[in-house]
């Protein structure tokens, strides 16, 4: 199964708006957090997120499909962010995420840091995370009485 990503422009602004809400509407549903989950955003909020000069969206694709997205934010000093990375449903569980991890870390070979974030109680995302190599940072913050977020970080060695 092959994985690969091509970089987004704002004309796949309203596809990755429809796989992120059908991504993460399971999770809405199970926590409640109308406020932060990704499900409950507007499609104009991903627009300005493509438009952001320190974001690169991706798409994912597996075998020529497109299964999910990908945004990285680069910050200063040769750290970047993953918000979100997000893989349909349907082609979950087939280490898709794990490749792409692979992949962005090859393009962008300069970071010295990773950062991401996920929800304490989804346990295999927390796994899969730790599984390449971030570990908890300690920074947590409490959504509502079913979800904490947990900060990731990965520190790579310079070259």
């Amino acid at each position: 199964m092959e994985t690969s990503i091509f970089k987004s422009s704002l004309n796949e602004a309203t596809i990755i708006h429809e796989m992120q809400i059908k991504t993460f509407m399971p999770l809405l549903n199970k926590y409640q957090d109308y406020e932060t989950s990704p499900a409950n955003e507007s499609v104009e909020r991903t627009i300005d997120r493509l438009n952001q000069s320190f974001t690169d969206y991706y798409i994912i694709k597996s075998s020529n499909l497109t299964v999910g997205a990908i945004r990285i934010v680069r910050k200063e000093n040769k750290t970047y962010r993953v918000s979100p990375i997000f893989i349909l449903p349907e082609h979950q569980g087939k280490g898709i995420a794990q490749r792409v991890f692979l992949i962005i870390e090859d393009i962008y070979n300069d970071a010295e840091i990773w950062e991401l974030d996920s929800i304490v109680q989804e346990y295999g995302n927390c796994a899969l995370y730790e599984k390449l190599g971030y570990h908890k940072t300690g920074e947590t913050k409490q959504i509502n009485n079913k979800m904490t977020i947990a900060s990731y970080e990965k520190t790579l060695n310079s070259v």
